[in-house]
């Protein structure tokens, strides 16, 4: 199967595994300081600042200070964390000599310029906050002259760090060679006492007939689709005698079939036909769901192997108030038109996209699976209609494998891990979904977990499992 990959940093997850990153070769920040080690990492609810600072050849003139300030910073938003203070000759006896504090005070920590040590580990933390992700270690450094005024300031970034940014496979479902469809429903037509002739105004015919209508009209109007067959099938209730419901049941499907006969030009071979006498599987299906008093003994007569008008009659005269009951309330159910139209969708390419992104909306059954996998081509992942592509293909294929990986993976995306949780429960065993549970794990932060899986997709032949566990070690 062809695969999409898609590499998103998940900033916008309410959990995330933070990777720390370090400058792995030394970098000269400023003439003559020199980083090396440098990482930014979040170690539970605290922002952690590492370096090590190669000090050997910095020199500070002696009527000269200098400070050197790391910082995280996104955007607006920064946060300093303390300082060290390099004081020449001349500046450091004038705050001793004059009983003032170092140009930071209590959160500095100073040094005489000769007494510099030629390397300084630095370590410091502050409080976490959720603007941090993302942010960038940055280093500070202002130039002090005399009485302590300002003539310089020097930013260099060292570096940052984001959150664990998974790869998302994508599966391109299997081609469906012929797209067959199938709408069907059931209409309550009415007749007079023992008549099949239909009645268009009786009782409520108006809308059982507009029901059938409305059903054929909804794919013979559409131009991708072509009708192969329809289906009606009648069905009387069980009232004694059984002849007469047979005559009933065939003669009110046969007016159903010449009113959609009259009504469209479809040839007689399309329309196909059939006829239940008496529907005693319908009426054993409504006593399920009741509570009537002889409701077994009822079911166990229309289980027993009677002749239909004996059967009939038993339940008649042994549950009179149940049958009573019956009559009003379920058999007028039981008389029934079920009517089934099958027909095939055309087939769509990418060259149809703007279709088949139009159809996601207002037609989605005349969509394939691998049809919504290319509606989604071309967009950006993080945009809405991305996954809402990939949502309405699992609502219309809810049991199938790929569509619940594709969604589960659209639903991380966006970090709804809820629904992902869901979906994912659903993608079977394929290498992808095992992968793709490696990746829900890892944003969930269940590290151990998310490794498990990736070390068995990896086994399965995903070879980017490999990489997005040597991510996470």
């Amino acid at each position: 199967m062809r695969r999409l990959f898609i590499i998103l940093a998940a900033m916008a997850l309410g959990q995330a595994v933070m990777t720390a990153q370090t400058v792995q070769a030394p970098q000269e920040a400023f003439n003559g300081i020199t980083i090396s080690n440098a990482e930014i990492d979040r170690n539970a609810g605290n922002m952690m600042v590492n370096m090590d600072m190669d000090m050997s050849k910095f020199n500070v003139p002696s009527n000269k200070a200098v400070l050197l300030t790391p910082y995280v910073v996104k955007d607006g938003d920064r946060v300093g964390m303390p300082s060290l203070g390099i004081y020449g000759h001349d500046r450091y006896f004038y705050y001793v000599r004059n009983d003032k504090t170092m140009v930071e005070g209590s959160a500095e920590t100073s040094y005489r310029e000769n007494e510099v040590p030629d390397l300084i580990p630095y370590f410091a933390s502050v409080p976490y906050e959720d603007w941090m992700a993302g942010s960038e270690l940055v280093l500070e450094k202002k130039t002090y002259g005399c009485c302590g005024n300002l003539v310089k300031t020097e930013y260099c970034t060292l570096g940052g760090f984001d959150m664990y940014k998974p790869v998302f496979l994508y599966i391109s479902p299997a081609v469906e060679m012929r797209k067959e469809r199938v709408l069907e429903g059931n209409a309550f037509v009415d007749y007079p006492v023992s008549q099949t002739v239909i009645y268009p105004e009786y009782h409520n015919n108006v809308e059982e007939l507009a029901k059938i209508r409305s059903t054929i009209d909804s794919v013979r109007l559409d131009t991708d689709v072509k009708v192969t067959s329809i289906f009606i099938k009648g069905y009387a209730s069980p009232e004694s005698p059984y002849d007469n419901n047979t005559r009933l049941a065939k003669g009110r499907t046969e007016s159903i079939r010449k009113y959609v006969l009259d009504l469209y030009d479809f040839p007689e071979s399309v329309i196909k036909t059939d006829y239940e006498p008496e529907n005693w599987e319908g009426l054993r299906e409504y006593l399920v769901g009741t509570d009537l008093p002889y409701k077994n003994q009822i079911l166990a007569l229309i289980d027993k192997d009677e002749e239909p008008d004996r059967k009939e009659w038993l339940i008649k005269s042994q549950y009179k108030k149940d049958y009573k009951y019956l009559l009003e309330n379920c058999y007028p159910y039981l008389r029934r038109t079920y009517y089934r139209i099958d027909y095939v969708v055309r087939s769509f390419t990418y060259e149809d996209v703007d279709h088949i992104r139009e159809l996601v909306s207002t037609r989605p059954q005349n969509l394939s699976l691998q049809e919504f996998y290319l509606a989604a081509q071309g967009l950006d992942p993080e945009s809405e209609q991305f996954g809402e592509i990939f949502d309405v293909a699992v609502r219309m294929y809810p049991e199938d494998p790929v569509a619940n990986l594709n969604a589960a993976n659209a639903a991380m995306q966006r970090g709804d891990m809820k629904s992902a949780g869901k979906f994912l429960d659903r993608a079977g065993s394929m290498p992808e979904s095992v992968y793709a549970r490696g990746v829900y794990c890892a944003l969930e932060g269940d590290i151990e977990e998310a490794k498990k899986y990736f070390e068995l997709a990896s086994k399965m032949g995903v070879a980017e499992a490999a990489q997005q566990l040597q991510e996470l070690n």
